[in-house]
């Protein structure tokens, strides 16, 4: 049994995680738990420049820290100095535990580099792994465990059990991403509570429910009196999703507003707050939806739905029943980037999900 850490000496502590908006979204009950298990802790973190916003107004958290992906794109000389900028300002936080969320080879080495106390990572291979942290817990496998569960276990093994409270996923809008919506709602005459919001798109596209089939519950739920608010990220693909949607729409109306590309995503947050109802993949505006305590209707293909399912919150997930091969983890069938499971996906399935939790 590992040794249990003692944690009212602490007095600063980084979380990392470096992977993508939802995985770090749902390590934000880590920072929660944390600040429980050691009140007096002043509580880090680092992630991507790009997932910055689904931590950043954390109450518990004292500074965020991030890496920018382009710098390896703006020459030799220009990353160095940003590398060493970023060690120079974790180093002046001299932290007495490092809590490393994912196998990422950097963590290792930034824990080897700031030589805190104390340091829990997931169990991986290789002596350098092993020999760059005192506290290993279990990595995620198919034991079907929730990933909340699964970041928790960082400080399990450091001998804090979370309570209950602590496992709540936090994201904070702020004040300008609410008032934006406020504006954009009043515009368009949208009352909270009264529009479902439709967020059909991943980045990974055999996350994906067919164009066709999302633009048939659109009809299906049009006439049921709920006006729809459909949105996207900027990129070209999940916009052109939306466009298929949209023009396959049998019975399209002026109710049905596409604010795709449009909103960041404190601004997507503050938008499905106010939703009666969130519809979408596997994907980080589904975890979000999740957090604003959204009823939640997830469309799941390839990925394991009881390890990333909506966490915490009224929910349906729809899958296929008719396919034993899920969740097989893979990006399309064979590596085809289409999955059998998604487009073979009944949309009386997913329109009854809604009912329920409209009903």
């Amino acid at each position: 049994m590992p040794t249990p850490i003692d944690f009212r000496a602490l007095k600063r502590a980084l979380v990392i995680k470096l992977r993508h908006h939802g995985d770090v979204l749902l390590a934000s009950p880590v920072l929660t738990a944390l600040k429980h298990a050691a009140p007096q802790c002043e509580i880090d973190a680092l992630v991507y420049q790009e997932t910055a916003p689904m931590l950043a107004g954390h109450p518990t958290l004292e500074k965020l820290h991030t890496i920018d992906r382009a710098w390896k794109h703006q020459g030799l000389l220009t990353q160095l100095s940003e590398e060493r900028r970023l060690i120079a300002a974790l180093r002046s936080r001299d932290y007495d535990l490092v809590i490393h969320l994912s196998v990422h080879r950097r963590g290792a080495w930034l824990t080897r580099l700031l030589r805190p106390r104390w340091s829990v990572a997931p169990r991986y291979q290789g002596r350098f792994w092993a020999g760059s942290f005192t506290h290993f817990y279990p990595a995620q496998s198919h034991a079907h465990r929730h990933t909340v569960e699964t970041n928790l276990d960082s400080l399990r093994v450091l001998g804090y059990e979370p309570a209950e409270e602590d496992k709540r996923v936090i994201l904070v809008p702020g004040e300008a991403a609410e008032s934006r919506i406020a504006a954009l709602l009043s515009l368009h005459g949208l009352e909270p509570g009264r529009y479902i919001h439709l967020h059909p798109a991943s980045r990974w596209l055999f996350k994906c429910w067919p164009a066709e089939k999302f633009a048939q519950l659109c009809d299906a739920l049009a006439p049921r009196g709920w006006p729809l608010v459909i949105s996207a990220a900027p990129d070209p693909k999940e916009k052109a999703l939306v466009t298929q949607i949209l023009a396959q729409q049998r019975a399209p109306t002026t109710a049905t507003l596409d604010l795709s590309g449009q909103l960041t995503l404190k601004e997507l947050a503050a938008l499905t707050a106010r939703a009666r109802l969130f519809v979408g993949v596997d994907s980080a505006p589904m975890h979000i939806a999740a957090a604003m305590g959204t009823p939640t209707v997830a469309i799941f293909g390839p990925s394991g739905d009881r390890e990333w399912g909506p966490w915490r919150v009224a929910s349906r997930v729809v899958a296929s029943a008719l396919h034993p091969c899920r969740p097989c983890g893979k990006d399309g069938c064979s590596g085809s980037k289409v999955s059998a499971c998604l487009t073979e996906l009944p949309v009386e399935a997913v329109l009854s999900a809604c009912e329920a939790l409209l009903g």
